[in-house]
């Protein structure tokens, strides 16, 4: 059975049903996974006719067209504010918003629920100055990714993404929220609340995991202890291990096993937009 959806128009007021657009797809699951076939997919326009009751008809439809969808969309998007990007947005879409971090030395809030017995700055609750990687940042309606970049520069299609070192974010990328509150919003407007959520909240602990996600002596905890007790100005980039799709919380069984290479930009927006 094909899937549909259906638009409506405003007439005195209310809302009636005008259109619906019907998406149709072949059935590829008798085709091998190699025969290199893709499923074909087709829509089509079609008229909602009302009857005594109200009750609506789908009426022979048309090939949706280009002009079709600017029409809708012009409707659909007359609530919807222009805004101005900043540099370093990088997407803006309605249910996506990718933007990134330039490096930078900014206040961490540190408050450790079992730090190891050896730390020599961050053994107690402290704000002190460390530095951080560039960032990037990737919010949808359902939480917020965030990765580090390899070089403090506009990332490009092809640049391939890091585990990010900040505490409270899973191996897989995302934030684990807690207690921090949730953006309402996905706009523009928004984004110094997403930053706000990770650089202004406490950082408690690292998820399972996350010990593993760099390279070299020590741990996670231990990196941080280092560059704040010695005030550091750069983040040592150079121990953070590449980010691998399908990460698990095993992060150290992870890194051998898996077969994937690291993601690239390009291939985390196509993976999020495919969902």
């Amino acid at each position: 059975m094909p899937d549909y959806s259906t638009h409506f128009e405003a007439v005195d007021g209310s809302l009636v049903l005008a259109n619906a657009i019907l998406l149709y797809r072949s059935d590829a699951r008798g085709m091998s996974r190699s025969s290199g076939h893709d499923s074909f997919a087709f829509a089509s326009m079609h008229a909602v006719k009302l009857d005594d009751e109200e009750r609506p008809t789908i009426e022979a439809g048309t090939p949706l067209t280009r002009a079709h969808l600017r029409q809708w969309s012009e409707a659909l998007g007359r609530t919807t504010t222009p805004q101005l990007l900043p540099d370093n947005m990088l997407v803006a879409h309605s249910d996506l918003l990718v933007w990134w971090i330039p490096e930078q030395v900014r206040p961490a809030y540190f408050a450790l629920s079992s730090p190891p017995p050896d730390l020599r700055v961050l053994g107690e609750r402290t704000i002190v100055p460390v530095p951080y990687p560039a960032h990037l940042f990737v919010a949808t309606r359902s939480g917020l990714g965030i990765f580090a970049l390899p070089a403090n520069r506009r990332p490009t299609a092809d640049t391939r993404l890091l585990h990010s070192p900040i505490l409270n974010v899973f191996v897989g990328g995302s934030l684990c929220w807690g207690s921090i509150a949730r953006p309402t919003n996905l706009t523009v407007d928004t984004v110094p609340q997403f930053e706000s959520a990770v650089f202004d909240s406490w950082s408690t602990h690292p998820n399972p995991g996350q010990e593993l996600t760099i390279k070299g002596k020590g741990g996670l905890i231990a990196l941080w202890d280092d560059l704040a007790a010695r005030r550091a100005r750069r983040f040592p980039v150079s121990r953070l291990k590449p980010y691998i799709a399908g990460t698990s919380a095993n992060g150290r069984q992870q890194q051998r096993t898996a077969t994937g290479e690291a993601m690239t930009l390009e291939r985390l927006i196509a993976g999020i937009t495919r969902r």
